[in-house]
């Protein structure tokens, strides 16, 4: 007889973890993957809807801009006045009227539907706002 190995058994990391997480998909029931799915739908339907009202809110933004300069010749406190108005009226007249949403009467904030774009908005109003006065003040 011979003598015995005190030492322990080599085990390959590798393989154990694989075979670990083998096991642990099998346990995991998959009605619980399908009620995931369909919460991350609303996320997804949500943050659609805001990336549609960030976008037209950075197109507003130039083009209220443009217009605002261009057409009728506003600057000062009348091209701010004008910029507000864009900055307000727009998102609400594009989600209800152009887009028509559906919100829930329990989560439905106008915060929500200002918020997306802020920024875009202003930046974009702002850069196309000075470059047509530039253009124009060296007409």
């Amino acid at each position: 007889m011979g003598k015995k190995d005190k030492r322990p058994k080599r085990v390959n990391i590798k393989k154990e973890r694989q075979r670990l997480i083998k096991e642990k998909k099998k346990l995991l029931p998959k009605q619980d993957l399908q009620v995931d799915k369909k919460a991350t739908k609303k996320i997804d339907i949500r943050l659609e809807k805001e990336t549609r009202l960030y976008w037209v809110r950075a197109i507003s933004g130039a083009l209220s801009g443009l217009i605002g300069r261009l057409l009728f010749d506003l600057y000062g406190w009348r091209l701010l006045i004008w910029m507000l108005c864009f900055w307000i009226i727009t998102p609400f007249f594009v989600s209800f009227i152009v887009y028509k949403y559906e919100y829930d009467k329990e989560e439905w904030s106008w915060k929500n539907i200002i918020k997306p774009g802020i920024g875009i908005f202003f930046l974009l109003f702002m850069i196309v706002t000075v470059i047509t006065h530039t253009f124009l003040a060296f007409l």
